[in-house]
């Protein structure tokens, strides 16, 4: 079988470049292009070489559509914005699409899952196997703790991080609602501030910290009368989202139309 044409998009960021080596260095994905906005500097730049590899005579250019008409699988980890963009390029191409973006809107998500209509679109608020792994976890003992347990879900990024809570917070927390059978919209606390009150019984709270250059830090905690029960994943670097972007673009080769996430990719699901 041949391999799976891999492009990126935002390919000259830090995730951009990271899925550039992730892809050569795995068996049955080939990278055949890469784009970035209008006018940036690394236009025309070799993609492999931007990415600190041998150069390919593959060049960056700016031509969105243009890499989705020749790409089995392009991979997202760009903006709401774009991601909306590429998700319609990916109905109207069929080609296969990963977004490992976060941040978005409850329109957007919409938007996006009405072309997995059309083609195969695979998303993850974070795309590593250890998280995965520990939003089930999150889910299963939230169904084993009751509401005498608070449930606080406590993040930490690099300065550089636009959104808060962090997607990955977000997955934590809709695992543990979803194990306890609520609505996470309706108990999530994601913010405090001044003379708030006591805290309500059965909310999911959110904790959010910036700093420095953490690729990422999330602990989901059950507090109840004196005993605490820690949860923790902690990122040292960023290829193990490029790893699980790349896996996910792999298992969804031959997949039927629809909207999957890393549950399906790592067979995790319930």
């Amino acid at each position: 079988m041949s391999d799976l044409k891999i492009g990126i998009v935002g390919c000259a960021g830090r995730m951009g470049r990271m899925l550039v080596k992730q892809v050569t260095q795995t068996d049955g994905g080939t990278i055949c292009g890469g784009v970035e906005p209008a006018g940036s500097p690394c236009i025309g730049q070799d993609i492999h070489a931007l990415a600190g590899l041998e150069p390919s005579g593959i060049l960056i250019a700016d031509d969105t559509k243009a890499l989705f008409d020749v790409s089995d699988a392009v991979i997202d980890f760009t903006a709401p914005a774009a991601s909306i963009a590429h998700a319609k390029l990916a109905a109207d191409s069929g080609t296969i699409l990963v977004i490992g973006t976060t941040g978005l809107s409850d329109d957007a998500q919409t938007e996006i899952t009405a072309c997995g209509e059309k083609t195969v679109i695979v998303q993850g608020a974070n795309m590593s196997l250890g998280v995965n792994l520990l939003a089930q976890l999150t889910k299963k003992v939230a169904a084993l703790l009751d509401d005498e347990f608070d449930i606080e879900v406590v993040e930490m990024h690099h300065h550089h991080k636009v959104d808060a809570p962090s997607g990955t917070a977000l997955l934590l927390g809709k695992a543990a609602a979803a194990g306890r059978g609520v609505e996470h919209d309706t108990v999530a606390d994601r913010g405090r501030d001044g003379i708030t009150g006591a805290r309500k019984r059965g909310d999911i709270g959110y904790a959010v910290l910036r700093g420095g250059n953490v690729v990422g830090e999330h602990t989901v905690m059950f507090a109840a009368e004196n005993e605490r029960i820690e949860i923790t994943h902690k990122a040292g670097d960023r290829s193990i989202f490029a790893r699980g972007a790349v896996r996910a673009a792999l298992w969804a080769k031959g997949k039927p139309a629809g909207n999957y996430d890393m549950m399906d990719v790592l067979g995790l699901g319930d």
